[in-house]
């Protein structure tokens, strides 16, 4: 199949897509604000330039998008019909990547959390996500590791275009 876009419109068009202060990253943020949760961005210092950093708690937090981090089993996740090699070598070393920074990361004892986007898109699972995001944190914030079921699984959301229920998925916190 061949691309809709000329390659100067498709160049275009993914040079236009940001890093940083993206809309899942800003809703994570703005509702950690508004519970009180204080945070540094994207400290350089750090492996990865984690979106968020708790140093109070030693705690980071990555907000990573399903396409580009390749999230598995995610209907937001679904390579490009063109240029397949460029793009599965891409996402293979993103992943790559993600997996050596969380590692560095923990050597160094951060707590690493990693949010998808896929949780942010829709209002229930949005909410759910931010509610246990914000239990984990406090959990972390007090000192407690124990009484906090990392497992704990978030509720089954149909999606509201399309009545999809996603299945269980990995869970980055």
């Amino acid at each position: 199949m061949t691309d809709r876009m000329t390659p100067e419109q498709r160049h275009r068009c993914m040079a236009a897509i940001r890093g940083k202060d993206t809309k899942p990253e800003m809703t994570v943020r703005r509702y950690l604000h508004a519970h009180g949760f204080r945070y540094g961005l994207h400290n350089r210092k750090l492996p990865g330039s984690p979106d968020l950093v708790f140093r109070q708690f030693k705690t980071v937090l990555f907000i990573h998008g399903c396409f580009w981090h390749g999230h598995e089993g995610c209907r937001y996740y679904r390579l490009p019909q063109t240029n397949v090699e460029f793009w599965e070598g891409k996402i293979k070393r993103n992943r790559e990547r993600d997996e050596a920074t969380k590692a560095a990361l923990e050597k160094k004892g951060w707590n690493v959390l990693t949010i998808w986007e896929c949780d942010l898109k829709h209002k229930a699972r949005r909410e759910a996500t931010l509610e246990r995001l914000l239990r984990r944190l406090t959990a972390l914030r007090e000192g407690r590791q124990q009484g906090y079921d990392e497992t704990e699984a978030l509720p089954q959301a149909a999606e509201p275009e399309t009545g999809y229920v996603r299945g269980e998925m990995e869970r980055g916190f």
